[in-house]
């Protein structure tokens, strides 16, 4: 689902336009850069890239919606590569247990196909496990890995280096409006809206996201936290979770 990857991508980073700050960056500044970030989220790819690059401070953060799994990103595209782990995220469940290029040949028995995408889920209860078959360095391995819950910080590297995985061809495709913005000192809360289809059914689907955005005295974006509506984009998909 190449539109969710773009839209947990926007749910990532802020924005700005070229704004020239005062002495301590209040008030009107901040928002137009916290209003900017969002809206260079919806436009292409290098432009976004370049905005997160200039206006995220070198020591900023960005902390992402929890979730109970694995702690790994995969190229669900359609393909050879399909079902190869793109990144790890450091300190998760499955930082001790795999590592890029892994390629899933099954999931609890289920093979790692595009045609049973749907089917496989690494997704669960806290603590249980989920056993695979990987292929790595050209041999499988059987693997087990517990869930845990995901609460990732990501730093601004780990922001670029996951925007430089992004296929720039799905990037920027939906619909993006800003709801409100409000600024207290020196952090700034925006509600938003992002709307797009699904490339694959044609289903529509829309999310709302919050976010917190709080700058250093530089008007650097230094924290950034993001609350996105995951669960319903897919119950509008057709998903459902079943216990």
């Amino acid at each position: 689902m190449n539109t969710i990857k773009c839209l947990v991508a926007s749910t990532a980073l802020l924005c700005a336009g070229s704004t020239a700050f005062a002495a301590h960056h209040e008030g009107p500044g901040n928002k137009a850069v916290a209003e900017g970030w969002f809206e260079a989220s919806c436009g292409d790819l290098e432009g976004f890239v370049e905005y997160v690059d200039m206006h995220m401070a070198d020591d900023g953060v960005f902390t992402p919606d929890r979730y109970v799994g694995l702690g790994f990103t995969v190229d669900n595209d359609k393909g050879d590569d399909f079902g190869t782990i793109m990144s790890v995220t450091p300190g998760t469940p499955a930082a001790s247990v795999l590592k890029a290029g892994d390629q899933f040949v099954s999931v609890n028995g289920m093979p790692s196909t595009w045609e049973n995408r749907d089917k496989t889920t690494f997704r669960g209860k806290p603590g249980e496990p989920v056993k695979a078959v990987i292929m790595r360095d050209g041999k499988e391995m059987s693997v087990e890995v517990n869930r845990g819950i995901i609460a990732a910080r990501n730093d601004k590297s780990t922001v670029l280096k996951n925007l430089g995985m992004a296929d720039a061809s799905d990037w920027g495709t939906g619909e993006c409006s800003v709801l409100e913005v409000v600024a207290e000192g020196d952090v700034v809360y925006l509600t938003a809206e992002y709307s797009d289809t699904e490339t694959e059914t044609g289903y529509p689907f829309t999310q709302r996201q919050i976010m917190r955005i709080k700058f250093n005295g530089d008007g650097k974006i230094m924290e950034a936290m993001g609350m996105g509506e995951n669960q319903f984009v897919l119950e509008q998909l057709g998903y459902r979770i079943s216990r």
